[in-house]
């Protein structure tokens, strides 16, 4: 195989990697929404935790001895500012801000995943990511405007998930740097497993077993949470942490631009009109992207 056949054959994989994570992240914010119907925001995310430790457990026993466990406070920063946090955190913001509007804001992670890159993590970064990031973001921003997303509600819940975003970055650099070669789902299970058992303890001490006793849609909204902790967290974060290991920190985050065209998406086909701008704001997004690509 010559070598430009080699990289087409890179570039193509990267590329579908990284659609297949828009889509289903994109759709989680939707998804969500649906499952606070009947559970709170804390029960939200410790189902979502909880189930997600439950099918970490048996990797980890069966790998058991070929994972580093040196490196036990690095899995556990990866866990907790991957998939510990920031699942409270958006399941609290979204209370009071709109999934459009949580899509949109989730589009800082490739800014502050730029910024610890080159503050923290000493990674050089050239001007072409730069830019991509900047067009990418612009690109984002002229959806939520032409969409008239409502930009309404407490500085407080929009803080959450600016906080989330942060520790998105972070997950984001430290998987970069310190696993660039361990295997995806091992970095993903042994961390749910250092984590995870806490969120065992939140629900055993809430009021979880009473809702689906006694609420009509719990079985609507635990379906949507099974669906989030299989595919968004589960199956989405081992392909991220593999796109991660393949490209760079900024190409990879920039999912995060995408997502807000899937929420559109999804917007449409519910009746939704169709605005021109979304093609403008599509060509500026792919083409930062494309840019965050370059080396």
């Amino acid at each position: 195989m010559s070598l430009n056949r080699s990289v087409k054959i890179s570039n193509w994989v990267d590329w579908t990697i990284l659609l297949f994570l828009s889509i289903v992240w994109g759709s989680s914010f939707i998804l969500i929404k649906k499952a606070l119907i009947s559970f709170n925001e804390i029960e939200l995310a410790s189902l979502r935790i909880a189930i997600s430790t439950i099918i970490s457990i048996p990797i980890v026993i069966y790998y058991f001895k070929k994972i580093d466990w040196k490196k036990w406070h690095y899995f556990l920063l990866v866990g907790l500012a991957g998939n510990g946090i920031p699942p409270f955190l958006f399941s609290f913001a979204q209370t009071e801000v709109s999934s459009s509007l949580a899509g949109v804001l989730n589009t800082l992670t490739p800014i502050f995943t730029l910024l610890l890159a080159l503050w923290f993590f000493r990674q050089k970064l050239n001007g072409k990511n730069t830019l991509g990031v900047v067009i990418g973001f612009a690109g984002t921003i002229l959806i939520a405007y032409s969409g008239n997303m409502n930009f309404d509600g407490s500085i407080l819940y929009i803080g959450l998930i600016v906080i989330a975003t942060i520790l998105y970055a972070l997950n984001i650099n430290a998987v970069r740097f310190f696993f660039k070669d361990t295997k995806p789902l091992l970095i993903l299970a042994v961390s749910f497993v250092l984590f995870g058992p806490f969120s065992f303890v939140i629900l055993w001490n809430s009021s979880i077993v009473e809702t689906f006793q006694t609420n009509p849609y719990v079985w609507k909204s635990f379906s949507a949470v099974l669906v989030l902790a299989i595919f968004a967290t589960m199956i989405a974060t081992m392909y991220f942490f593999r796109l991660l290991q393949r490209t760079n920190t900024v190409f990879a985050s920039s999912v995060s631009y995408i997502i807000p065209l899937v929420a559109l998406f999804w917007g449409i086909l519910d009746g939704e009109p169709f605005n021109i701008i979304y093609i403008i704001s599509l060509i500026l997004i792919l083409a930062g992207v494309h840019l965050t690509r370059q080396k």
